[in-house]
């Protein structure tokens, strides 16, 4: 049967785009959105995806507030998806200007949590390199594209009753869409990677706004240190008409809360093209482990993107950040904390993200029980 994206001339196979080229189970497409009032205190974050070969679509919501977190998560058929205006239960995502400004809805008073979001681009999006990451048992498990992008945000969000007035003179955020290969839906089989599972994990991105560019620093590496995905950009305003400025071979150092793995803050040497370099520091101000409601990974309640939950189905999850069982869920997961910037006497924000499980020799873990010295 015909699907209304048909009448345009978008196609990239002799499919009809209700079908994806590849027959793999793990197929995705899905938005993601962060937003925060510079403080660590409200934080937001939000997606929306699809699982083609699943035929299932789900979105979230998490707004932590002080040490409370609440999540609102909904899940339903691919075929009640509009593509052009998707929603899933309670949560939709619409395009009023492509890749300029978007606005995100979440209307779930029986779960107690209304918001009426907008966002707007501060700079253009930025192409990321493509990413391809073979895991346990050399399977390709990740096969992906991504565009990344800094905006404001202007709104509310209602919990409980409570108003919270998203003012774009003080949220911001960064905000992604991608597409192609990553695990979901319920756990493969896994075969050979049982034997022989991943040694470790190391994981960075940090997409921050200053007052006139945007850096994008991406880095993911092997238990030894090899890179895996290795890209830095500069962003400059669309009116500047300059491409994104390529900042070399960024240099991380991670400083770790003693005794753990929680990040406080990084050092990002970065370089550019005539060797001037450029030292960028960030820091955390309060955190969402993306285990821990989000749903990437799968959490303690068994819910993963793509899983299977039934039709229109919907829940709230609420945590406290500081319940040791969240914090213990938070040390597998990768984590998005409220990032704030420092480049010389520039200030930035954005996002934070990191990181760290098992084996990883430059930050001299040796497995899955080490810890930062304390």
């Amino acid at each position: 049967m015909p699907h209304p994206l048909d009448e345009y001339p978008i196609h990239q196979s002799p499919l009809s785009a209700a079908q994806v080229a590849t027959s793999d189970r793990n197929a995705y497409d899905r938005y993601y959105f962060n937003a925060h009032d510079r403080t660590g205190d409200r934080y937001v974050i939000l997606g929306l995806g699809v699982y083609p070969n699943l035929g299932t679509a789900d979105a979230f919501a998490t707004f932590r507030h002080g040490l409370d977190q609440v999540t609102v998560r909904a899940s339903d058929v691919l075929e009640d998806l509009d593509r052009l205006a998707p929603a899933v239960g309670p949560i939709s995502v619409e395009v009023l200007d492509p890749l300029n400004e978007l606005a995100v809805t979440v209307d779930a008073p029986e779960h107690g949590l209304t918001a009426a979001l907008r966002w707007r681009a501060l700079f253009p999006a930025v192409d990321e390199q493509p990413h391809r990451w073979r895991g346990a048992g050399d399977r390709l498990t990740l096969d992906a594209q991504r565009f990344a992008q800094l905006g404001t945000w202007e709104g509310e969000l209602v919990l409980d009753g409570v108003r919270h007035e998203v003012d774009p003179g003080r949220w911001i955020g960064s905000r992604d869409r991608s597409w192609g290969i990553r695990p979901s839906g319920a756990p493969e089989p896994p075969e050979r990677a049982a034997a022989e599972p991943i040694e470790g994990f190391w994981w960075l991105y940090v997409p921050v706004a200053f007052d006139d560019f945007a850096i994008v620093c991406i880095v993911q590496e092997e238990p030894d240190g090899h890179r895996v995905v290795n890209d830095a950009v500069r962003v400059w305003p669309a009116e500047a008409g300059r491409r994104p400025e390529q900042l070399g071979w960024p240099r991380v150092a991670v400083r770790y809360r003693p005794g753990t793995r929680d990040p406080l803050g990084a050092t990002i040497e970065l370089t550019e093209r005539d060797g001037t370099p450029l030292v960028l520091e960030v820091e955390s101000l309060g955190s969402i482990a993306l285990n821990a409601g989000p749903g990437y990974g799968g959490d303690h309640t068994g819910w993963s993107h793509g899983a299977w939950r039934g039709r229109g189905w919907s829940e709230r999850v609420d945590l406290r950040t500081n319940d040791p069982a969240v914090a213990a869920m938070a040390a597998f997961s990768v984590v998005d904390h409220v990032g704030r910037a420092r480049l010389g006497n520039r200030e930035g924000w954005g996002l934070f993200e990191h990181g760290t499980f098992g084996r990883h020799d430059p930050s001299g873990f040796a497995g899955w029980d080490d810890v930062a010295p304390g």
